[in-house]
């Protein structure tokens, strides 16, 4: 670790850190009601949408009527997004006549995106018309993460309730996380990465004419072109990650310089780290959103270090044939194979970190180059279950989760019922607790297992060995866990691994939204109890090692014989030859 990576990592951080609190204050405003500066300019448009949803500002519902919601608002996605695809030949807006997208491609780039995953088995430019990229993928870009942040707007609210049977109701607080979070924030986004280059246009794709054309002095080049400023602003404040253009946030115009890298690398992770602020607020005690941002940002930063670190060291193989592992002013050391040049290693292994801590999943680097050791901890923040920051709203009731496991274990320790702020956690939570956890873990090693197990599965690996093993378990982790993110490397545009990603995608997704709803709908109905003498505080430094741990107990146990048939063994392997 150089002086230049510690203080990149450093600024990094300290600006997520900063923006939290204000944005995470806004925001609890928004989701309880409450005016705000922008209310005057958007308050209009809420009522607006609500208008045209027939439901009105204060509307209750119960957990299980907030899951249905939820889920027939993302069927409805998932048949809008399809279609728009499968015709998007006969529409408008399509300057290349682009045809219709394959059936399996389509319904898995559908659930890909209502599910806030964005995974892409294909070339944005060369397959998505600009209508389709706007309309269908730009659309789903802002309702999938106000989808995700209204569930947990429930989850937080059933905490601050007593003997209530109602959790909110889903279509406000879409809304009210659409129009005055996540559009305000694009816009003013979007018009910086404008500024920085970031195309943003109806054109045409350009034909240039290449500088050095040798031997063919007539040669040319077709340079891509769209509407992407606008859609990658909310790819990465929406956590959603998929690129406009096939190469994402490694192509010069969807992310040209290091200012819009740096803009785009704290919005990934910006609305998560301020929501835990969010929850503070609304709980009506701070500390108790700081002790889970704490505990995120303790587990984010050593592997963000560890990843900078391993990528900067090379491997023995680099260093057996000759390249400098040593930064200097001439020379970037380590492994740069698969990185931009105008990035480098730090931004590059910061963004990898970040992307997967984040539910987002936009790359800046390929993660198929990275060392075996740095292509581990992304791979294994996934498998945390995205909640080290993690999705948008996603994140946060994940970690919750995971608070009312540690809470759970507290109590069983010193022989009373646990509580969490002033809710019994009794034997209904811990049910659904388990189903949080098991099922987007069984999802990842059970589809890594039918890939790697049949034909069709072992058809699409390119890499032989302990390498090809981590980008089928990578693949499948991404998925599972709503990330987004490829390794690389793995030939996934086949009718087995669309099928197959698209089911685990929607299994990651429901498989945790409805577990986590009816643990809010059964807090929401509990009386709230007095602290006593035996109450464990959940605010204090002994609160989050204790939730430190458990994430990472359960995560190890989980994961770490998966992980070591593939990138122990292959740093091992590269090690001994």
């Amino acid at each position: 670790m150089t002086r230049s990576a510690w203080l990149q990592s450093a600024l990094f951080i300290a600006l997520v850190l900063l923006a939290a609190h204000p944005l995470g204050v806004y925001m609890a405003r928004v989701y309880q009601g409450q005016r705000t500066i922008l209310s005057p300019l958007l308050a209009p448009l809420e009522r607006l949408c609500l208008r045209l949803t027939g439901v009105s500002a204060d509307s209750e519902t119960g957990w299980a009527a907030y899951a249905r919601q939820v889920l027939l608002f993302s069927a409805a996605g998932v048949l809008l997004v399809y279609a728009l695809q499968r015709l998007q030949g006969l529409l408008p807006l399509n300057p290349l006549a682009l045809g219709a997208v394959e059936p399996t491609l389509a319904l898995n780039t559908a659930i890909s995106f209502v599910t806030n995953t964005n995974w892409q088995a294909y070339g944005g430019e060369g397959t998505m018309s600009y209508l389709t990229q706007m309309l269908a993928l730009g659309t789903q870009n802002f309702v999938s993460a106000a989808a995700g942040m209204a569930v947990l707007a429930a989850l937080v609210r059933a905490f601050t309730r007593a003997e209530r049977g109602t959790i909110g109701d889903f279509r406000v607080d879409l809304v009210r996380g659409t129009v005055h979070v996540l559009l305000p924030l694009s816009l003013v986004l979007a018009v910086a990465l404008a500024g920085e280059g970031v195309v943003q246009t109806f054109d045409a794709p350009a034909t240039a004419h290449v500088l050095d054309a040798a031997p063919d002095p007539t040669a040319t080049q077709v340079i891509p072109l769209g509407p992407a400023a606008s859609q990658v602003a909310i790819k990465q404040l929406g956590t959603n990650g998929g690129g406009f253009f096939s190469v994402n946030s490694a192509h010069p115009l969807e992310n040209p310089t290091p200012l819009s890298n740096l803009l785009q690398l704290v919005a990934i992770l910006l609305i998560p780290a301020a929501l835990c602020c969010t929850f503070g607020a609304i709980v009506g005690d701070m500390r108790q959103g700081w002790a889970i941002l704490a505990a995120m940002t303790m587990i984010f930063t050593p592997l963000a270090v560890g990843t900078i670190a391993a990528e900067q060291a090379g491997t023995p193989l680099l260093a057996r044939a000759g390249v400098m592992a040593d930064a200097t002013a001439t020379q970037a050391g380590g492994n740069m194979e698969g990185k931009e040049v105008r990035f480098g290693i730090v931004n590059s292994a910061l963004w990898a970190t970040a992307t997967t801590a984040a539910s987002n999943g936009s790359v800046n680097a390929m993660h198929d180059s990275f060392t075996p050791l740095g292509g581990l901890a992304p791979t294994w923040l996934m498998q945390l279950g995205e909640i080290v920051y993690g999705g948008a709203g996603s994140g946060l009731y994940g970690m919750l989760v995971f608070a009312l496991i540690t809470v759970f274990i507290a109590g069983l320790m010193v022989g009373r019922t646990p509580e969490y702020l002033g809710k019994k956690i009794e034997a209904f939570e811990m049910k659904m607790s388990a189903l949080v956890i098991l099922l987007p873990s069984a999802a990842v090693l059970l589809g890594t297992a039918l890939a790697v197990g049949t034909q069709a599965g072992r058809s699409g690996i390119l890499n032989p060995g302990a390498h090809g093993f981590t980008e089928v378990l990578y693949a499948l982790s991404s998925a599972s866990n709503n990330n987004g993110s490829a390794f690389g490397g793995l030939s996934v545009n086949t009718p087995f691994y669309n099928v197959l990603l698209a089911v685990v995608m929607w299994v990651g997704r429901f498989g945790v939204i409805i577990p986590v709803l009816a643990i809010a709908g059964s807090l929401a109905q509990k009386k709230r109890v007095p602290a006593g003498a035996g109450t464990l505080p959940t605010h204090t430094p002994l609160f989050t090692a204790l939730l430190i741990g458990t994430v990472l107990l359960v995560g190890a146990l989980t994961f770490l014989p998966a992980l070591a048939l593939g990138p122990v063994v292959e740093q091992l392997q590269q090690g001994g030859r």
